[in-house]
């Protein structure tokens, strides 16, 4: 087994959907999908990251998956083992393997994120 593949945990997406509150508007609620998926997870201690970190950019990981895992911009995951949130900060097609390279992965930019409280 490779490293990569030990570095993996397991991680579920999370939809939102919007409802009535009762009173004329709308909360919006967020669910775990049936999709799952196994993505290892690092931060970023990069020179770059640090840096945008401290214009206010929140903690940035970066996400890697099996080829056959597209995450999109802006898509919210979860990771399992801790309930860690994340929301995809970069576009899923852009950085993966060749179809023929015996390393299948693809990567994506996130951040940690927190699920937005409604206030009504």
């Amino acid at each position: 087994m490779s490293l990569l593949l030990d570095a993996m945990e397991k991680c579920v997406m999370l939809n939102k959907t919007t409802v009535p509150d009762g009173y004329g508007g709308r909360d919006d609620v967020w669910q775990e999908s049936d999709f799952e998926f196994d993505a290892a997870i690092v931060f970023d201690t990069s020179i770059e990251a640090r840096r945008a970190e401290a214009e206010g950019v929140r903690s940035l990981y970066t996400v890697t998956t099996e080829r056959k895992i597209t995450l999109e911009y802006h898509e919210v995951f979860k990771r399992l083992r801790d309930g860690k949130i994340f929301r995809v900060t970069s576009d899923g097609d852009d950085k993966y393997t060749p179809k023929s390279a015996t390393l299948d992965m693809r990567q994506v930019t996130a951040e940690e994120w927190e699920l937005p409280s409604n206030n009504g």
